[in-house]
């Protein structure tokens, strides 16, 4: 491990000088660290600063500091250079994240000796097509959502799987996840809990309106194809809660498997079954 990026979410500028510390303790070490634009403006650092887009490709690992959104959107900027992430928890629930602020040194010293696995996560693609032309394209490592905006109006909605109709319903909206992803929103719309080894994608409808929309478990070698109409209002395609596409009625978007897969570090020896356990008793009392 020569060279290591930090990421860091201004939104938790509170870590600002734990960050700090560790910049100069890699240095201390003979690391070379760059950082991303945003992180140099929160520490005042003035070199080695570059976008995260940039940098994803320039690095050995990317240190992100913050919660499971930050390390959403640097997945999507490292998962096309080959580059892995070693999520900080500086967040609430932190299901993506590797280690906890307390636990860092530690958890670096095996980074840097190369005491390290490295698991990958299949991330999704989701393809517009508008009158059969490609309109754009967006990759995601949790889900791709197809929903209907401010209007109360439900949405008509058909569903065909490698080609093959396989339901038609009128609903909110519908989630296609990967299995990291079936934590997610898909969760909170009553999709199944998968576990992140699986490589799969999970389609999950949003409040249908008809007792025959259910769940649907599909094989990553698999095409779903979402044609949404609507007489009245917006059909928005959201990609992990960040990225946004609008929709007309009768525009396709086909979610598939994307050509490559996010890489998380692992220092620690985490079962994914605790850690769901844990995270949803926090989530729980949280909200009591």
């Amino acid at each position: 491990m020569k060279t290591i990026g930090l990421v860091l979410n201004k939104e938790k500028h509170k870590v600002a000088p734990v960050v700090e510390k560790i910049y100069h303790w890699l240095q201390g070490k003979n690391i070379r660290v760059l950082i991303t634009d945003e992180c140099a403006e929160i520490l005042n650092i003035n070199k080695n600063y570059y976008p995260l887009s940039q940098l994803a490709g320039m690095c050995d690992c990317l240190m992100v500091w913050g919660g499971d959104g930050t390390i959403l959107n640097c997945a999507r900027a490292a998962a096309p250079a080959g580059t892995p992430i070693y999520g900080v928890n500086a967040g609430r629930l932190g299901f993506l994240t590797e280690v906890d602020i307390p636990d860092l040194l530690p958890g670096l010293e095996k980074l840097i000796a190369g005491n390290y696995t490295v698991e990958e996560r299949m991330m999704i693609e989701a393809r517009v097509y508008r009158k059969d032309k490609l309109l754009k394209t967006l990759t995601g490592l949790n889900d791709a959502v197809i929903s209907k905006g401010a209007f109360a109006r439900l949405i008509w909605l058909e569903l065909h799987v490698n080609g093959e109709h396989m339901n038609s319903y009128p609903a909110d909206g519908v989630i296609v996840a990967s299995s990291t992803g079936s934590t997610a929103y898909s969760l909170s719309a009553g999709g199944p809990i998968v576990g992140p080894d699986l490589d799969l994608m999970v389609v999950t409808p949003i409040c249908p309106h008809t007792l025959s929309a259910r769940p649907l478990v599909i094989s990553p070698d698999y095409t779903i194809s979402v044609m949404a109409e609507t007489n009245r209002g917006e059909i928005v395609l959201t990609v992990d809660g960040q990225c946004r596409f609008d929709l007309e009625s009768f525009d396709v978007v086909q979610v598939r498997q994307a050509p490559y897969n996010a890489k998380f570090i692992r220092t620690e020896n985490h079962n994914f079954y605790e850690i769901l356990r844990k995270k949803l008793e926090e989530w729980n009392s949280s909200h009591v």
